[in-house]
């Protein structure tokens, strides 16, 4: 649900603007209120399990994630909806990484590849099928479904969370707040967010807003990597950093994600801007980079650690840099076969990369540091293909400019 959210929204937009009486640049912010929320909660994930559990704060924020979902559902005004959206966004940040921590500790060691190739291919494919499902929901119903769908499971999840690991030993401890560095981080990753998700529409750093959002990331970001670096007690764990696989394979999946949502976004809007697709039909065609990690998932979490997973990971980069390559040829004369069948061979390299790096910087962790390290990894990564995002849009917008000179 958390990652299905993360784009389903983005093709509704146009619709929701027209029925709340909303600007389009108004309607945005239901995208971005949701990112920088998001964000902000990812490296929080630590600190509350470290405080209440990994069962507890599951269930809490699918709970949470239900009522937040309902509320965006129920909003008549632009502004009621950004403000559930931001609620939503904040609540589901822990959602993904307890999920990988409770599977980890659930599956025997044998088993935990499996358990990880699950857990990449949710990555891979919801982001893909957000919007698809969201045009769906929308033409042939109402936007507010594209909400309400999350209701039904997000009860089912947490009730049968709840009862099958009711129990489980955890190991709790209580932290001392560090509302330093929760005031920094805030104020940092909110600034940096917005930042990169108005920075194109504003003109990048020729706008004032820009800039003052530039100096405030920076300034905030400083403080808090050292003030946390250097309290006894964090509440983003740093250090995790010291391991060396966690971090050589949370640089590896920042670089391979940004690659993926910067294509995942570039596609769709290329083809409806430059071939007249509608949003369905490019969905159509962007959709089969999702085929494949679906059909080899149980496969790869079976049999991938019987090889060195480096050199998995590195023939998946070189799949798609291939695939970048043969899109540098795509003209006004390509046809929908050419465009799927890249995307599709794309899949190949996705459902080889995911699990083998999830697995190599998971590894090193301590059983107590993976909830940690997972938040803290999936909001780097997640940051990545922010910027990704801004710089491929810029980029294209440049070059466009450039070639019609």
């Amino acid at each position: 649900m958390q990652v299905l959210d993360t784009t389903i929204a983005n093709v509704s937009l146009p619709t929701i603007s027209g029925n709340l009486g909303a600007s389009s640049n108004q309607a945005t912010w239901v995208i971005t209120s949701f990112a920088v929320s998001n964000a902000i909660a990812l490296p929080l994930t630590g600190f509350m399990v470290r405080r209440y559990g990994e069962r507890k704060i599951f269930m809490w924020a699918t709970l949470a994630f239900v009522v937040a979902s309902l509320l965006c559902g129920l909003a008549n005004s632009m502004g009621l909806l950004v403000a559930a959206r931001a609620l939503q966004g904040f609540v589901c940040g822990p959602m993904y990484p307890v999920t990988q921590a409770l599977l980890i500790s659930i599956y025997p060691p044998q088993k935990r590849g499996q358990a990880i190739a699950l857990l990449a291919m949710v990555t891979v494919v919801a982001p893909i099928a957000g919007p698809i499902l969201g045009g769906w929901i929308t033409d042939n119903y109402s936007w507010e479904w594209i909400f309400f769908i999350n209701i039904p499971i997000g009860i089912f999840s947490s009730i049968v969370v709840g009862r099958q690991l009711k129990g489980r030993p955890e190991r709790l401890e209580r932290p001392k707040m560090d509302y330093m560095g929760l005031s920094m981080l805030v104020l940092g990753v909110g600034a940096l967010q917005i930042l990169l998700d108005l920075g194109n529409d504003e003109d990048w750093f020729n706008s004032t807003k820009i800039v003052a959002l530039g100096l405030i990331a920076v300034v905030a970001l400083t403080v808090f990597i050292i003030w946390e670096l250097t309290d006894k007690d964090p509440i983003v764990n740093l250090r995790l950093f010291r391991h060396r696989n966690f971090a050589a394979g949370t640089a590896a999946m920042v670089m391979a994600y940004s690659a993926f949502f910067a294509v995942g976004l570039l596609v769709p809007l290329w083809l409806q801007r430059n071939l007249g697709y509608t949003a369905i039909w490019a969905g159509f065609a962007s959709a089969p980079i999702g085929i494949l990690p679906v059909l080899l998932t149980p496969f790869v979490g079976k049999y991938a650690t019987r090889f060195d997973l480096r050199w998995l990971a590195t023939f998946a980069f070189v799949v798609m840099a291939a695939t970048s390559f043969f899109r540098a040829g795509f003209n006004l004369e390509v046809d929908f076969e050419r465009v799927a069948m890249i995307q599709l061979v794309q899949g190949l390299g996705v459902a080889l990369f995911f699990m083998p790096v999830l697995t190599i910087l998971l590894s090193d962790l301590e059983p107590h540091e993976i909830a940690a390290g997972s938040g803290l990894a999936t909001f780097v990564r997640t940051l990545g293909g922010s910027f990704a995002a801004s710089l491929t849009t810029w980029a294209w917008n440049e070059r466009s400019t450039v070639h019609h000179a």
